[in-house]
């Protein structure tokens, strides 16, 4: 099975090539929502760098269909499968991260139980807590309803005959003018989940940085964007990701310089300079077990062939 993003677009096509021919590859669509659960849950690591606690989670009269964990960023993750478009992403979302809100003590120990580790209420970042839909297909009316800054991402999945998995994460307009809530859901619902869950910008970052960083950023983040159509820029609270098919390259911006981290294992990484330095037995923010820090701007063109190498491997 092959895993990847592909370049975003309406029309989805996928060809064989065959003696020089492109040959169309059928669409072979899931029989059921559970059997779509079943490979996202089986690769949640490779795909989403994300830990599986439990799958169908029952919390109150809800259920949620997958609970994972993010080691990285020590927040939770609630995952919802549908393999229709019959259902509002803004009151369900909402919804599930009421739910986690009003129950941190029940996932605490399901992630002990689970995982035969200790976290307390206070390792765990609540303020970076999101839910993902995955979906074979998504709605013009459902993308414009997270146009707005919300905790909620959109995963549209389609797998084909020749058994390739092609995943796509929907970008938004974040400058589409749209309620960011149905006329019918609970204000207050959306006050209290507002109040715990933080959305963290570019600027956020870069405010706590010289002019100078400023720039270095800017430049590498237009060389990284230009690596591919399928990269997406992820703030978090501690460092902004650049996501293809996983973080590929993490940056936390500092004072006095720019640290990246780089999504690779130790040994995969072909750096002749030796301007990177293994973290792999070091506690750190960002994926991978590569760090380079960024003062200035001497060598920017090495650092972006080791930064391409991490976007080929993790693509």
């Amino acid at each position: 099975m092959m895993i990847s993003n592909i370049i975003k677009g309406e029309n989805m096509q996928v060809f064989h090539i065959e003696a020089d021919k492109l040959k169309y590859i059928d669409e072979s669509p899931f029989r059921s929502e559970k059997e779509l659960q079943k490979i996202i849950d089986s690769n949640l690591k490779r795909i989403f760098n994300l830990d599986l606690i439990k799958a169908q989670f029952p919390v109150g009269d809800l259920r949620i269909d997958t609970v994972a964990y993010d080691s990285n960023n020590k927040s939770f993750v609630l995952i919802e499968y549908k393999n229709n478009v019959n259902f509002s992403v803004i009151d369900q979302g909402y919804t599930y991260l009421n739910l986690l809100i009003a129950n941190k003590a029940e996932f605490i120990l399901l992630y002990r139980e689970i995982t035969g580790k200790e976290l307390k209420k206070e390792d765990i970042d609540w303020s970076a807590t999101r839910v993902l839909f995955i979906s074979p297909e998504f709605t013009k009316y459902q993308v414009r309803a997270i146009s707005v800054d919300l905790p909620i991402e959109l995963i549209e999945i389609h797998r084909f005959f020749n058994d390739s998995i092609v995943l796509n994460r929907i970008e938004t307009n974040k400058n589409v003018a749209v309620s960011a809530t149905s006329s019918s859901f609970n204000s207050q619902i959306v006050k209290k989940v507002a109040r715990e869950i933080k959305l963290y910008s570019e600027d956020y970052h870069l405010n706590k940085t010289s002019e100078k960083l400023k720039g270095i950023y800017q430049y590498l983040k237009d060389r990284i964007m230009g690596l591919g159509e399928n990269i997406v820029v992820k703030p978090h609270k501690n460092y902004i990701s650049f996501i293809a098919s996983t973080n590929f390259v993490d940056i936390h911006v500092a004072k006095s310089k720019l640290k990246l981290w780089l999504n690779l294992k130790k040994g995969e990484l072909n750096d002749p300079q030796h301007i990177s330095r293994d973290v792999s037995t070091i506690g750190h923010w960002g994926n991978g077990e590569y760090n380079i820090d960024v003062k200035d701007e001497h060598n920017l063109e090495y650092l972006m062939n080791l930064i391409e190498q991490s976007y080929k491997k993790n693509s």
